[in-house]
């Protein structure tokens, strides 16, 4: 190829961030972990990505999941998550846009954009490459790796292999893309021939493109061919540059800082129906939405709303009212609102507020009737407007939650949300009590159809008319032969003990004596065949459930 052939191929400008998927690991909101652990991540059981800590004790990608734990046994085992990974990366796609446009994302953790605006705009490829290096960096990021090359797959070569963290900026010379990929073993390939090449005795990209394009496309067809020009560095690959997405948020700054709820609210009407006619305009409706309130000391209200249908201009407006009666901030009806109260969330006026979609569905799937609406539409319009009357809490409906008390199992939540997302702000523990959790316990099914909130006391008595206890061993000091209980408001009645089952210990928080309980649970059938759940502690019984 001549060197006015070399002049036309594109120079590309590659951003690299070494181990991408342990750093958004690092960064991931729900369950972070520290990168300077001994961290790998792995996908059908090998190794894609470690940490630096963790190759140093000798991990490696490729390896199985118990090798790398033997080079490493107190090695972090996660496993890989490629939504977690392009979400932790989105903020710094947006960040080179910002820097540079027209960005292809090859991969989280990895960009190319074309060279030739960037070097002209920043006075050259090693200017512009340090630019885009320092505004990766600025989010955090400790190290970052920029090359530019003669097209895309030297360029990144360039930045995994020829960058080091004190240096991370390499420019490969116009033409001299091939001389710096001779000596690259056949694996950056990334092919199904490399193994073949590697019994052949093909070592280096440098024997591959001495192979020539005839013998290889002879052998391999157009695969040959594009491996030839890759190993040769011929890439003529073009940047294939993304369209961003468009921006679906609003925010609201308010200068100066806002301290009453109705004025916040009618500074958020008109962006509330922009923000809704920008997923119009894309066919989306938004059925969760975040809300970001920010005070005027920098402190932050972040929290996810949810939506039973779909949420329009007014809906958004409620939720930040809601948010804002959490956070201490109250409007009052008529003549003005109340201020921020002290000791809340949001402990100053209110600087801005920020309204995203966190969850879009499509607008086809929560389009009216056009013959009226159906039961399911009406009780869903009805209840949303008496919550926007009566507030957040104002309609509740019941869920099952975990726990290892039938009682604490029934939740009301507030219409519209999950309950993990209601229980989420709860105190007291409540956020612990989710279904899905062990509860170690628990009673298994078939669950009682009755519970009892307040719990009726018994009496279980044993042949002689004493009452029975379980001890200290948990044993009982008699056998039931009779029980006396009150149902259907009814005068309490002893009823004779056909069969019964027991005791079942439930302990818990034996390491706190102030909350500490110790409990066990019968299950007994009267003599007219009535099954009840029982629950003797500490001498006394009462009636957990009823199986009816």
């Amino acid at each position: 190829m001549t060197g006015d052939a070399r002049a036309l191929e594109p120079r590309t400008l590659v951003v690299w961030v070494p181990d991408w998927p342990v750093v958004a690991l690092s960064r991931d909101g729900d369950d972070p972990l520290e990168a300077s652990l001994p961290i790998a991540i792995f996908a059908k059981g090998a190794v894609v990505a470690c940490s630096s800590a963790a190759r140093v004790e000798g991990v490696r990608r490729g390896q199985r999941r118990r090798d790398a734990q033997a080079r490493c046994p107190h090695l972090e085992v996660v496993d890989d998550d490629p939504v977690r990974d392009h979400r932790a990366f989105a903020p710094l796609i947006a960040a080179v846009e910002e820097a540079a446009p027209g960005v292809q994302v090859i991969q989280p953790g990895l960009l190319a954009l074309r060279a030739k605006g960037p070097a002209r705009f920043y006075g050259g490829e090693a200017s512009a490459a340090t630019v885009l290096a320092g505004t990766v960096a600025a989010h955090g990021i400790d190290d970052v790796r920029v090359a530019v090359a003669d097209g895309a797959f030297t360029a990144e070569q360039a930045a995994r292999r020829g960058t080091r963290a004190s240096d991370p900026v390499r420019i490969v010379p116009l033409g001299a893309a091939g001389a710096f990929l001779s000596p690259l073993p056949v694996a950056v390939l990334d092919d199904d021939t490399v193994s073949l090449f590697a019994r052949l005795g093909v070592q280096t990209l440098g024997a591959v493109a001495e192979l020539g394009p005839d013998r290889l496309g002879e052998r391999f067809g157009a695969r040959g061919e594009r491996l030839y020009a890759l190993a040769s560095g011929h890439d003529p690959r073009p940047v294939q540059a993304r369209t961003p997405p468009p921006e679906l948020h609003r925010e609201v700054v308010f200068e100066p800082p806002v301290s009453l709820a109705d004025q916040i609210a009618f500074g958020l009407r008109v962006p509330a129906e922009q923000f809704t006619g920008r997923l119009g305009d894309q066919g989306l409706v938004c059925t969760e939405l975040r809300v970001v309130l920010t005070g005027e000391h920098g402190e932050r209200s972040e929290r996810v709303w949810l939506h039973p249908d779909a949420f329009d201009a007014a809906a958004i407006v409620d939720r930040v009212r809601w948010q804002l009666a959490e956070q201490g901030a109250s409007g009052r009806r008529g003549g003005g609102g109340s201020g921020l109260r002290s000791g809340s969330g949001l402990r100053s006026a209110v600087t801005s507020v920020r309204i995203e979609p966190e969850g879009v569905d499509a607008a086809a799937h929560h389009t009216a009737r056009l013959f009226g609406s159906g039961p399911e539409e009406r009780v869903h319009h009805a209840l949303s407007r008496v919550q926007a009357m009566l507030g957040h809490q104002g309609v509740l409906t019941p869920e099952i939650g975990g726990g290892r008390w039938l009682a604490e199992r029934q939740q009301l939540v507030p219409w519209g949300d999950r309950r993990s997302e209601a229980l989420g702000g709860a105190g007291d523990g409540a956020a612990a009590r989710v279904a899905d959790r062990p509860w170690p316990g628990s009673l298994p099914g078939p669950l009682p159809t009755t519970v009892f909130v307040e719990a009726p006391q018994v009496a279980v008595l044993d042949a002689d008319g004493d009452m029975v206890a379980v001890d200290g061993r948990g044993t009982l000091t008699g056998e039931p032969v009779w029980v006396t209980i009150a149902s259907g408001g009814r005068a309490p009645q002893r009823r004779a003990v056909s069969r019964w089952a027991g005791p079942w210990p439930v302990i818990e928080r034996g390491w706190d004596a102030a909350r500490a309980r110790r409990a066990h649970r019968f299950q007994i059938v009267d003599d007219e065949q009535a099954a009840w759940l029982l629950v003797c502690e500490e001498g006394v019984w009462t009636v957990e459930g009823r199986y009816d």
